[in-house]
């Protein structure tokens, strides 16, 4: 067995440490998520948490670990009797990100179940992390019905799996640790607010500091055993205080002041719902155990806010991440002084020996994460003919662009497409394992043959070749790539703030409906990827705001451009349905020939079905049409930037699917 890497050895990282280990004193926080660059320990920490958690007692042969101490009575492997039992380290179990719906929950022999009326179940990965810690790393990557169903269990600490009328039920306690890097998309603000406690971390910029963690990770490298005995004294040390800090949690007072404190920093950061109250009170009673307290004071409160809010605050993916910490301090001095609570400590936030964490993220989490850009009076950037980044005007509300006919990409919710998840369209013989039964169509397939195979009773005799699997359709999401003419005829200060905001409008609706996407810029006399495919729209909405504009319009250089993108990412992602978004007025200006070299880049595309939207950014009393004739060379549709809001009259689908149909 591969010997971790020591807890107490990780350099620096506190709030990581501490978020951990007050997850470790009281699993009923929550869990953990941790959002940082790559390379930063985070798999590192969680996976040497595990060896400080106390052993588990089991009752022996149990697959679901079991407390022989108190049994649960709806085990399936049961009914088991009190007492006895064995003794093993608690586990921490990895859901990898492909992970199918049956290896997270577990999965039923329908055949069994249909022919022999026997619940035959086969465990799965949240039976295994009963009592441990469930790792996901990359969460944000994990498709989204696999994050509710993880979630849903680690809220209601058991797990439910049915299939067809039949229902199996088991305990599922863990300690949910997630880590994401943010540049690779975000999860839902839904979804966030189900993580009890989330850590930002980034790699020390101290020489110093770094020069240690190179020293210890070589040293673990060598010999990781001798390593390991190096730091087993303080590995004990933290494993008795996990001990000491669970048995005094439930003497720990959390006094009236505390929880007026409590409730006026969720209203003042105006948190959504209850749950942050709820866990910043588990939180500050879990840090008052964990420093021998049994008293809640200030100090715990402020610790509590700072990892229990930060994520809470964010309501799109514009939104930055954080606390504003002088109000969160103004918040607690306004309410302090009731039932006896201290003021903050200081020194910094933690008490008991825990060393005090650098400065949370700056910000009260309410401006969008853009760059300030500059207002009309601005000179102009350094660069011929090239202007200063216009700022966006407010996001809005777009109509629904989706690709016309049926795909099997990833889940999503833009387009349509053949999912495990949806309405039931049809039934087919199942291509390895059976995950959705066509109840109807396997009995029609058995129904024949029941005379041959001897039918006597009243159960129907089924056999693996009956069996039929469920074939749904639900939605898709795509791969949104953003066409965008940054050039001279674009430049008008006013005109390019609608662009802009029209375009995070689209991104901003591409979050939501789980798309990757990617942007393409134009001007001068070439094409840049500004941004590759991506699932981080708050990385493409940051690229977008600081663009500036100028010279002329190499259209067919930026239709070339997204053709190779799309070339490309085909390779990675043969099953993702590309949608390609023109943002232009439909000029084409420099080198010989630009209308004709745009013309034929368009065709390009449309001969591989490419599906496509032209939006028009033509403005004013005359109008030539030509992003309308794009439009036409490409087989899309064009629409205004008036036309792509969601409350217009024109209706942009049917446009897209008749042009398409035509």
């Amino acid at each position: 067995m591969t010997t971790p890497f020591p807890f107490t050895a990780v350099v620096g990282q506190d709030d990581l440490r501490l978020a951990l280990l007050l997850n470790a004193v009281s699993p009923a926080v929550g869990g953990v998520l941790v959002r940082g660059e790559k390379g930063t320990a985070k798999s590192t920490a969680v996976r040497a948490l595990s060896a400080l958690l106390p052993a588990v007692a089991v009752v022996p042969g149990c697959r679901f670990s079991c407390d022989p101490a108190s049994p649960d009575p709806e085990c399936p492997d049961g009914p088991h009797e009190a007492g006895g039992g064995t003794e093993r380290a608690a586990r921490m179990v990895e859901l990898p990100v492909g992970a199918s719906e049956d290896r997270l929950v577990g999965a039923l022999d329908i055949e069994r179940a249909l022919a022999e009326g026997v619940k035959a179940f086969e465990p799965g990965l949240l039976a295994d992390a009963h009592r441990g810690i469930l790792y996901v790393d990359e969460v944000n990557l994990l498709h989204d019905h696999l994050v509710d169903l993880l979630l849903d269990a680690a809220a209601m600490g058991a797990s439910y799996v049915e299939r067809e009328g039949v229902s199996v039920r088991h305990a599922a306690k863990f300690l949910l640790v997630g880590t994401m890097n943010p540049e690779e998309g975000e999860l839902r603000p839904q979804l966030l607010d189900r993580f009890g406690l989330t850590v930002e971390v980034a790699a020390s910029r101290e020489p110093d500091q770094r020069v240690e963690v190179v020293r210890r990770r070589l040293a673990y490298d060598d010999d990781p055993a001798a390593f390991a005995a190096k730091w087993a004294r303080e590995e004990a040390a933290v494993r008795q205080r996990i001990v000491a800090a669970r048995e005094l949690l439930p003497q720990v007072r959390l006094g009236d002041g505390a929880l007026r404190q409590i409730a006026a920093t969720c209203a003042a950061f105006e948190v959504d719902g209850m749950r942050a109250d709820i866990v910043m009170a588990r939180t500050a009673t879990a840090l008052a155990a964990w420093a021998g307290r049994t008293d809640v004071l200030a100090e715990d409160v402020r610790q509590a806010a700072l990892l229990a809010l930060p994520h809470r605050r964010r309501r799109n993916p514009f939104d930055a991440p954080g606390l504003d910490e002088d109000k969160l301090d103004e918040t607690l001095e306004q309410y302090s002084g009731d039932d006896g609570d201290d003021e903050p400590d200081p020194d910094g936030p933690g008490g008991g020996g825990q060393p005090a964490p650098d400065s949370g993220p700056q910000g009260d989490g309410g401006e969008a994460a853009r760059p300030e850009a500059g207002e009309g009076g601005q000179p102009q950037a350094s660069g011929a003919g090239e202007q200063s980044a216009a700022r966006a005007t407010e996001p809005f509300r777009t109509k629904a662009l989706t690709v016309p006919g049926v795909g099997e990409g990833a889940a999503g919710r833009r387009s349509r497409a053949r999912t495990e998840h949806g309405r039931t369209t049809g039934a087919r013989r199942p291509r390895g394992a059976l995950t959705k039964l066509h109840l109807a169509a396997t009995v029609q397939a058995a129904a024949p043959h029941q005379r041959a195979r001897g039918r006597s009773g009243p159960g129907l005799v089924v056999r693996r070749d009956d069996l039929r699997q469920a074939t749904r359709e639900g939605r898709e999401g795509n791969l949104v790539l953003f066409v965008v003419d940054a050039s001279g005829s674009m430049a008008a200060r006013q005109r390019m703030s609608a662009v802009k905001g029209a375009v995070l409008s689209l991104l901003l609706d591409a979050y939501q409906r789980r798309d990757k996407v990617g942007l393409v810029t134009f001007r001068g006399t070439s094409a840049d990827v500004a941004l590759p495919p991506t699932s981080s729209v708050d990385a493409a909405a940051a690229r977008l705001e600081s663009l500036p504009t100028g010279g002329r319009t190499p259209l067919a250089a930026g239709l070339l451009k997204a053709h190779e993108v799309l070339r490309v990412e085909r390779l990675r992602d043969p099953a993702r349905r590309p949608l390609v978004v023109v943002v232009t007025d439909g000029r084409a200006t420099g080198g010989p020939e630009p209308v004709a070299l745009a013309g034929r880049a368009a065709r390009l595309l449309a001969a591989e079905q490419v599906a496509s939207v032209v939006v028009d950014c033509e403005s004013g009393p005359v109008r030539l049409g030509l992003a309308g004739r794009l439009a036409g060379e490409l087989g899309g549709t064009a629409v205004t930037l008036d036309e792509l809001r969601a409350d217009s009259i024109a209706g942009l689908v049917k446009g897209i699917q008749s042009r398409r149909a035509a």
